[in-house]
């Protein structure tokens, strides 16, 4: 693994995949700028998904847009930003553990 899916701070900004940038909004009607305003929002969840990561580090963020809208982002690291793999609103028992993270932060 060529880095730490829990270390994102150091990434400076996002390298969208021309066809990611819009499946996202075509299939789950998310734009590619509301999917990048929960890595600037708190509490961002972010856990390395092993069963995914073969070839390549991916993680998953559980995180809030500004407006409130719960989302489940699969991401990878391109060099020093975030590539988005997959994005889509959080499911029920997705969204139970992120407000116990929230409420605990």
């Amino acid at each position: 693994m060529d880095f730490d899916c829990l270390e994102i701070e150091s990434l400076v900004g996002f390298d969208w995949d021309e066809g990611n940038r819009y499946k996202n909004e075509k299939k789950h009607e998310l734009k590619w700028q509301l999917i990048e305003e929960i890595f600037f929002n708190d509490p961002l969840l972010v856990l390395e998904d092993t069963k995914h990561s073969e070839n390549e580090c991916r993680c998953f963020a559980l995180g809030m847009t500004d407006n409130e809208s719960y989302l489940f982002v699969v991401f990878t690291k391109r060099i020093n930003k975030i590539r988005v793999i997959s994005a889509r609103s959080m499911n029920k028992k997705e969204r139970i553990v992120y407000e116990n993270v929230k409420k605990d932060s």
